[in-house]
């Protein structure tokens, strides 16, 4: 194990943190392909898709948590989303992540390309801000509707090792209506919850490499708890975009990998 690889792990840990705490996302979306194709890049070592799919869920578990402290001190997080939306995102998770060990990589590859591409199309959509000034006590939704959304969106997240914050938001923003702030702060609860069956379903099944989890974790809570902080003065039209640029870059250069194994 070179040390070199380890402190490459660190600061990709440290930038996919900023940006989890920044956008409210768990990592993975940013941590996947990151951990994919920098470290060969760099010479540095290499990962594959089911190894890339395990430490990460490790590191959107640090990242949501870090992230979510500081969205909570901000009053974003809603009580009722966490204790619906991340029960059935939890569960889903957890069997996701198990039924992950026996499916193959360039499998997982093309479903996490799949979901990133469908959510970046949905966030260009143009939506008018409503209720931005809600109290998060106070948010009226669809509740059976959102658990399902859940519950399959946990799904497919727990195979591939990303909970899902890259499509609960569009979900989220665009099906459920609710504001772009709350959204933020509490997706990565919602994530939170996930990750922590997801960690333990692939904790179980012996996918972890836990030197590079911890990592990336070093890495990983700074970065969450300085993005936080910077989100609450960023217009969310802004954060928005950058969620949806993001994304779109991610799922087209996977399916390019997918397409033609490079």
């Amino acid at each position: 194990m070179e040390i070199s690889f380890l402190i490459t792990l660190v600061l990709l840990g440290l930038g996919g943190g900023f940006l989890s705490g920044l956008l409210g996302l768990g990592g993975a979306i940013f941590m996947i392909p990151l951990l994919l194709y920098v470290p060969p890049f760099l010479g540095v070592g290499h990962l594959d898709m089911k190894q890339v799919a395990a430490v990460s869920m490790v590191q959107v578990l640090s990242a949501s948590l870090s992230g979510l402290i500081v969205h909570h001190k901000n009053r974003f997080v809603s009580k009722s989303l966490l204790i619906y939306m991340g029960a059935f995102n939890a569960i889903g998770n957890l069997a996701g992540s198990i039924f992950s060990k026996y499916t193959k990589s360039a499998f997982l590859l093309a479903i996490f390309a799949s979901m990133a591409v469908i959510a970046a199309g949905v966030m260009f959509i143009p939506k008018r801000e409503q209720g931005e000034n809600i109290s998060p006590d106070e948010l009226q939704y669809n509740k059976p509707l959102a658990s399902f959304i859940s519950l399959l969106i946990g799904s497919f997240g727990g195979m591939v090792g990303a909970p899902g914050a890259f499509i609960y938001i569009p979900a989220m923003i665009y099906v459920l209506n609710i504001p772009t702030r709350i959204v933020i702060g509490s997706t990565l609860g919602i994530v939170f919850l996930g990750a922590i069956m997801g960690s333990i379903g692939k904790m179980a099944t012996g996918q972890i490499i836990w030197p590079y989890a911890a990592a990336l974790v070093i890495g990983t809570v700074p970065g969450a708890q300085v993005g936080g902080k910077v989100s609450k003065k960023v217009n969310t039209k802004y954060l928005r975009l950058a969620i949806a640029v993001i994304i779109a870059i991610t799922g087209l250069r996977m399916w390019y990998q997918v397409l033609t194994g490079r």
